[in-house]
């Protein structure tokens, strides 16, 4: 067997080589965070309505996920080299028939594509960028690898607005084709020759293949129930029951199978249950949520793509700060007592959160948003430990790749959980609000009179009186959306505290490793 790197590179080579991954890294998750800015235009522009705009970015993360386990396979058989070569490419590819597509099926297809491909660069990158670094140089590189993880996440969403308004939101795939095929180019003119490893290790084929009808099959429920109105439906119903035939005989496989693509096995841990729990619940909440109010500023409130962008921007504040402390605070304090705080502050954000009522004050949003972002930056470190306390470290990146694809998927399914939510509680505001108009009969009238003093015709007026009241219930629903999520963080605080305590680790040979096992986690897409 060749080595995988006999001499690894030096100066401005070494300089270059970092910035590509990086940038390629910054570059797939960028497709992720200010694609949601877009959506309602990406709907406008397809002819389509909002919630089939949704499965542009629920589908994309999908195949996001399930490239991760593929992707570190990939890597063990054939090396990294060829293979983030190759994916890069199709990234160009795909980014290219996304900006020619007119038709929703084919743009729908071209994003899934999309999303395989970059998932595919994320192991494969970050194991390639590490391997350059010397033992003792290694926090260097997860350090790298960190900055360009969460940087475009929480500058994406006003970048991407201001790309829609200003440029249309074809450029976001317009611009993806010279980075994606430059840093191909680049890479592979840098690393020209370099053998790598090729183990014989059998790929589960059933047990991957099941997995993709499955995540694709339950992302497909949540994106159509409820235009297919759920249980009214025979194709709904019909797919619910082979959807979940076929997670019981997967299961059953994953089980029973040598090599599993997944190690369902690891679930008989308690801490790793608990652990992925809560990042899976988590995340679900907060990329559900994430998504849902930067579309509906747009579509209910009348912001633009740019402002509704612009109200995540405080996040980045205390984010990259907070992952940072919290990665060596991590290594003294039991998780438990860190994760159990990060969930109460989370639950704290979105019951704030849930008190706007005021679609004009940017200061609403503006202080929450901001303790958010702090509660971001220390949510993946404490609950990676809790999961992988205890698992003996030959079978750590098992559980960070089973971990990993739950917590990116969770994201999707978020998303679209998120959104039945939401077009579930807003009629049912708007009904009471009607029922109840005699109790508002003296604000009514008021608003009336304000409307008729302001010029407007008597028919005009009542339309508008129509479109705030619709409005201030659009905001009712997303409150209500707030809310849950800040039940589901208390329940998750309280659950770490079932799980085993752990310990500081010790610094020996592995120590390097465990730390970029945490790191792993907070690839958010």
């Amino acid at each position: 067997m060749s080595a995988d790197f006999p001499k690894r590179l030096r100066g401005w080579r070494f300089n270059l080589f970092n910035l590509l991954l990086g940038g390629g890294h910054a570059l797939v998750i960028f497709n992720a965070g200010a694609y949601i800015a877009m959506l309602p235009r990406v709907a406008a522009g397809l002819g389509v309505p909002p919630s089939f705009g949704t499965w542009t970015q629920t589908d994309y993360m999908i195949a996001l996920a399930l490239a991760l386990p593929l992707g570190g396979w990939l890597g063990r058989r054939f090396g990294e080299y060829r293979p983030l070569i190759w994916a890069f490419a199709g990234f160009a590819a795909a980014s290219w028939l996304c900006a020619m597509a007119d038709d929703f099926h084919l743009y729908l297809a071209a994003r899934v594509v999309l999303g395989f491909c970059g998932g595919l660069t994320l192991p494969l990158g970050q194991a390639l960028l590490l391997k350059e670094y010397p033992d003792k140089r290694k926090s260097l590189g997860i350090g790298v690898w960190s900055l360009f993880t969460l940087t475009p996440f929480t500058f994406g969403p006003p970048l991407g607005g201001w790309v829609a308004d200003n440029l249309g939101w074809r450029w976001l795939f317009w611009g993806n084709i010279p980075l994606a095929l430059a840093i191909a180019g680049l890479l592979g003119a840098l690393l020209y020759g370099r053998g790598g490893p090729h183990l014989r290790q059998r790929l589960d084929i059933p047990g991957c293949v099941m997995a993709i009808l499955i995540l694709f099959g339950i992302q497909t429920l949540l994106n159509q129930g409820n235009d297919w109105d759920w249980g009214n439906s025979g194709y709904i119903r019909g797919l619910s029951i082979g959807v979940g035939v076929m997670l019981l005989y997967w299961l059953i496989w994953e089980w029973g199978c040598r090599r599993p693509f997944l190690d369902i096995r690891l679930f008989g841990r308690r801490n790793f249950t608990i652990g992925v729990i809560g990042l899976f619940a988590g995340f679900l909440c907060f990329q559900g949520l994430l998504s849902l109010l930067i579309v509906q500023l747009q579509l209910a409130l009348g912001y633009s793509s740019f402002l509704a962008g612009l109200v995540f921007l405080p996040m980045a504040i205390f984010a990259k700060p907070m992952a940072g402390v919290f990665h060596e605070i991590a290594k003294r304090v039991d998780a438990r007592l860190l994760a159990s705080a990060n969930l109460l502050g989370f639950a704290a954000t979105y019951f704030w959160l849930s008190r706007f009522d005021d679609p004009d004050s940017f200061a609403q949003l503006f202080w929450p948003k901001l303790l958010e972002g702090a509660c971001l930056g220390s949510f993946f470190v404490p609950l990676t430990a809790l999961l992988l306390h205890g698992i003996p470290a030959d079978r750590h990146w098992r559980a960070l790749e089973l971990a990993n694809l739950l917590r990116i998927a969770a994201g999707a399914i978020g998303i679209a959980l998120q959104g039945v939510i939401f077009y579930r509680r807003t009629p049912l505001h708007m009904t009471r609000f009607a029922e109840n108009r005699d109790a508002w009969s003296d604000a009514g009238t008021e608003a009336m009179q304000t409307l008729l003093a302001s010029g407007f015709e008597a028919d005009a007026a009542l339309a508008k009186f129509a479109k705030l009241a619709g409005k201030a219930q659009a905001i009712r629903g997303l409150n209500d959306a707030f809310w849950l999520a800040g039940c589901i963080f208390l329940g998750l605080a309280a659950l770490v505290w079932l799980a085993e305590p752990t310990r500081a680790p010790v610094r020996s040979a592995p120590a390097m490793q465990r730390e970029l096992e945490e790191t792993l986690a907070e690839e958010d897409a």
